[in-house]
């Protein structure tokens, strides 16, 4: 998820990860590579794919990369900003859907669908969620804030139990895209999954 458009996230194009200094032009070009080819082999193999290979695929040494990504999550952050972004502005616009309930379903949706887009990512969220030390949190926390207005207006709606967390959602989630994840035969799953999850989330009639 990287863009030259601030997320509000603190990681852009023009910087380094975890760094607010404007990096070179050598040293943004060989960032941009390492961001293109880390998307390329992510979606190929996976985010727990060798970095060495990535760094190699860049023209660069695996220092370098140390260098720009001081570890595996800080390159999985800056790779995922684009879609987080995608995602935040998702959540913004259905902010004042006729449906809180629907909003949220379409939004939850749309995560399963991203996580899924590269294996291991959804794993790898769930596992940060609690660690704010990982780069990931860059990522988690802002969604759960989006995720936390869309849940509070459903349960406001009277449409979802008002006991539920924005957390246990987000981890309800991740998990429903992990099984999906492990059963790729089965395009339906997740939808199954998801669906079946909203039902024990429903406020009592």
């Amino acid at each position: 998820m990287a863009t030259s458009t601030s997320t509000g996230t603190g990681t852009s194009t023009g910087t380094a990860a975890g760094s607010a200094r404007p990096m070179r032009a050598d040293a943004r070009r060989n960032y941009e590579r390492l961001l293109t080819e880390a998307r390329v082999v992510f979606a190929e193999h996976g985010t727990d794919a060798s970095l060495e290979e990535i760094a190699r695929r860049s023209g660069v040494g695996i220092g370098t990369l140390y260098r720009h990504f001081p570890n595996r999550h800080a390159m999985m952050s800056a790779v995922f900003q684009e879609a987080l972004a995608s995602l935040l502005q998702r959540s913004r616009e259905l902010a004042s859907a006729e449906q809180p309930c629907g909003a949220l379903v379409e939004w939850l949706r749309a995560i399963i669908t991203h996580a899924g887009e590269y294996r291991g990512l959804a794993r790898a969220l769930m596992s940060a969620s609690h660690d704010e030390s990982s780069a990931l949190s860059q990522c988690s926390v802002p969604m759960r804030e989006a995720g936390e207005r869309l849940l509070v207006r459903a349960q406001e709606s009277g449409a979802v139990r008002g006991d539920v967390s924005i957390g246990d959602l987000m981890q309800l989630t991740n998990a429903i895209a992990l099984a999906a994840e492990e059963e790729p035969g089965d395009p339906e799953l997740a939808d199954r999954l998801l669906m079946l999850t909203l039902r024990g989330l429903k406020a009592a009639e």
